[in-house]
């Protein structure tokens, strides 16, 4: 989802899976380990950060430098290979550089949108497409950049239009995060560390997070955040990778199928802030319960479509425990949200996620002033993301999940992309 100048639903009346209890995660980390994620290692199994020494045949999660940032600061580059697949995520932004996986005919490919240097995502990335970024404090739009908390007002500084995008103008896509290995003998895993101090970006409270990258050997990338405050704040965590199954740099994505497993979704006004509404999905361009071609209504004269010029909207997800309430004991588990297919080079990705909703963004502002990591001129719909999250602006819309955290509760989050062929 990338910036640019009510009916009743269950999801309208129920607050959002959002602090969980001690029990709970404990259940969550059963659930994640048996659909094959293996998000929560051990911190026994952790080695020092660094190049790790493990036979070619084992999982591997290896370090190397990836440039300085203007201040001086050093970035690295992680790069995490089991089976068949290699991720290659940088200490910047905590971004997925590449992702390369084989297609149905044994090629592999990188898949996903980025940037060859250091340089392109400090001078492009935010403002921009944000390719590949962990995104926070607040992933999608906060209206007017402010929200009410427990009777105070926030302001929050505005990068995209009248609104709050992503956690502002210097969200956690732009901090360097601390990183360390700990993979074991399964499991190449890497996680990254960030505390945002109280007021950053006009967020109260001090927060803290822990993202884990996981990359099982049957082309499972797990992300799982964590996060816990000093005061009352909101959050709202994902990550913005855009996907082209095809290969990156091949062409546009519209012949992709897109199946989301959602019956209604958050229509939106002209600056793209939700109305409130959990409008049904039936009979509209944004009815993808089947798989269907991307392109094949992108273009209809659809009003929703007009204010985003395409998709650039919030699912909210068919989920079995129907987005359960902040502070609860609900297992939150793990649900399929989407599948894309790509018939040219075979290859499919599943996401799950223990998330409420999803946002579609079709690519819609990659305008040909980029180059990618393969040297490709990115154009509109050369990409798409799929970001797993709470709904947009979701601090000033009481009916949606919430996205509230308090002190001694713990964020607890948990995304898997499946690829296959």
């Amino acid at each position: 989802m990338l910036g640019h100048p009510a009916s009743s639903s269950p999801h309208s009346s129920t607050a959002g899976a959002r602090a969980v209890s001690p029990a709970t995660r404990r259940r969550r980390s059963s659930i994640v380990a048996a659909l094959g994620a293996g998000l929560l290692v051990s911190s026994a199994a952790a080695s020092p950060a660094g190049a790790t020494d493990r036979s070619a045949s084992a999982p591997s999660t290896t370090a190397e430098p990836f440039g300085t940032l203007p201040d001086g600061t050093a970035v690295e580059r992680w790069t995490l290979t089991n089976g068949d697949m290699t991720v290659r995520v940088l200490t910047y932004g905590g971004i997925v550089q590449s992702l390369e996986v084989p297609d149905a005919h044994g090629d592999v490919a990188n898949v996903v949108l980025g940037f060859k240097d250091l340089a392109g995502y400090v001078e492009h990335n935010n403002p921009g497409p944000y390719f590949g970024a962990l995104i926070g404090r607040y992933g999608n739009r906060i209206a007017g950049g402010t929200f009410e908390l427990d009777g105070t007002t926030y302001h929050l500084p505005l990068n995209n239009g009248p609104n709050t995008l992503h956690g502002g103008p210097e969200g956690f896509d732009r901090k360097v995060w601390r990183a360390t290995d700990i993979g074991d003998a399964d499991v190449a895993a890497l996680r990254l560390e960030l505390v945002s101090p109280s007021g950053d970006m006009g967020f109260p409270g001090t927060l803290t997070t822990t993202v884990t990258y996981t990359l099982e050997s049957d082309s499972k990338l797990g992300i799982q955040y964590e996060a816990t405050t000093d005061a009352p704040t909101v959050v709202n965590l994902t990550n913005h990778t855009y996907w082209n199954l095809a290969g990156e740099g091949s062409g546009n994505i519209y012949g992709h199928q897109l199946q989301i497993h959602a019956s209604g979704y958050t229509p939106v006004d002209a600056n793209l802030i939700p109305t409130g509404e959990v409008a049904p999905v039936k009979g509209t361009p944004f009815d993808f319960r089947e798989p269907t071609a991307i392109g094949e209504r992108i273009r209809e004269n659809n009003q929703q479509l007009l204010y985003a010029q395409g998709y650039d909207h919030n699912w909210a997800l068919d989920r079995k425990d129907n987005g359960a309430r902040a502070g609860s004991d609900s297992e939150d588990p793990l649900e399929r949200a989407a599948v894309l297919h790509d018939p040219r080079s075979g290859r499919t990705l599943t996401i799950s996620t223990t998330e409420p909703g999803v946002q579609f963004y079709s690519g819609n502002f990659l305008d040909g002033t980029l180059a990618g990591t393969g040297g490709h001129i990115y154009r509109q719909g050369d990409g798409l993301a799929l970001e797993t999250q709470h709904f947009p602006d979701s601090p000033n819309q009481p009916a949606f999940p919430s996205t509230v955290l308090r002190p001694g509760e713990v964020y607890d989050s948990t995304t898997v992309f499946a690829l296959s062929h």
